[in-house]
């Protein structure tokens, strides 16, 4: 019997087996694709509708989940930070039986994962987490799908994470990786390492697929023939200027350079979920560069431009990832 997501959410990886993941990388792939050869989905999903929540606002993952149900057929409601009264005026409970009742399928980014999974338990249609404070479940099939184009393969691939492991990114590729047998090193000061809990689940999931989980703070050992180094602004949005500087202080011997990707490998790719600060081209850049004499934070600009570097590629498979996942949930290609 076939692989069914059909009515499914999408919250974090956890939830789903190594199949099922595997099932949505291949529909993005084929998505991805139609897309390439000008072959239209547009009937997919002809007429149905779609809310995006965003708590927190982004490039990225708001032009996907909008590219991606136009392409699918559907039509799609925005409500930024300002647009909806959830939390606030109306519980989110509420809110979610409100939607439920409108939409075909609703996208949440913005703060606590408890938000999206209250979403989630109240709305009779799939919710998708366009990113919480713990998990960021859609980036990571963008990241996998570009390891496996410019690797060939996923099992077996050695990720190393460099930077603040606590929260979303360090947590999600922790579990993808686990999940789909990789070989994840988190590479940071030990108290920036994840959740203990979370590394245990993990590791019941790698004793299940051969994936291995080290955590590391030598970034020569942390980083030593990784086929993938990943890094992510150190600090994230909508935390207070006042983390800044120990943040700084702490992780800056853990920017990626050109010498780390040299350590890494001829064969390693850069990826980072963006946006990235390599450079003063951007406002933030541009302060903290004035505050604390940097000239770029989380990675050089001469990795970021280097022929290693996959972020752009990686960047657009942000939308055919995520509408495998709208597709995948809504039952689009079901008989």
């Amino acid at each position: 019997m076939g692989i069914s997501l059909k009515g499914r959410d999408f919250l974090t990886l956890k939830d789903f087996t190594p199949d099922e993941i595997e099932y949505m990388l291949k529909l993005a792939a084929d998505l991805k694709a139609k897309e390439k050869n000008g072959i239209l989905t547009k009937e997919a999903l002809n007429g149905k509708n779609v809310v995006l929540i965003f708590e927190k606002t982004s490039t990225r993952t708001r032009c996907s989940f909008e590219v991606a149900a136009y392409d699918l057929g559907m039509n799609v409601t925005y409500l930024d930070p300002s647009g909806s009264q959830i939390g606030k005026k109306e519980s989110i409970a509420d809110t979610a039986r409100v939607l439920g009742r409108m939409y075909d399928g609703i996208e949440y980014r913005g703060y606590g994962q408890e938000i999206v999974e209250d979403l989630a338990k109240y709305a009779d249609v799939p919710v998708w987490n366009g990113l919480t404070n713990e998990y960021h479940p859609t980036q990571m099939l963008a990241d996998m799908l570009t390891i496996r184009e410019q690797l060939g393969r996923l099992k077996g691939v050695k990720l190393t994470y460099m930077g603040d492991a606590r929260y979303n990114m360090g947590n999600s590729l922790m579990v993808a990786c686990a999940k789909m047998g990789m070989h994840f090193t988190a590479c940071a000061p030990k108290k920036y390492f994840p959740d203990p809990a979370l590394i245990a689940q993990c590791e019941e999931y790698a004793k299940e697929s051969g994936a291995t989980l080290t955590f590391e703070e030598d970034v020569t050992r942390g980083t030593k023939g990784a086929d993938v180094i990943y890094t992510d602004v150190w600090v994230s949005m909508g935390e207070p200027e006042s983390v800044w500087e120990e943040r700084i202080s702490d992780l800056t011997p853990y920017r990626v350079t050109m010498d780390v990707m040299k350590n890494a490998g001829e064969q390693a790719i850069f990826l980072h979920c963006l946006p990235s600060y390599h450079d003063h081209k951007t406002i933030i850049g541009k302060q903290i560069g004035e505050l604390y004499g940097l000239t770029e934070m989380e990675v050089t600009d001469e990795v970021f431009e280097a022929p290693c570097s996959r972020v752009f590629e990686e960047a657009e498979n942000r939308m055919h990832t995520i509408k495998a996942v709208m597709a995948a949930t809504l039952g689009a290609f079901e008989e």
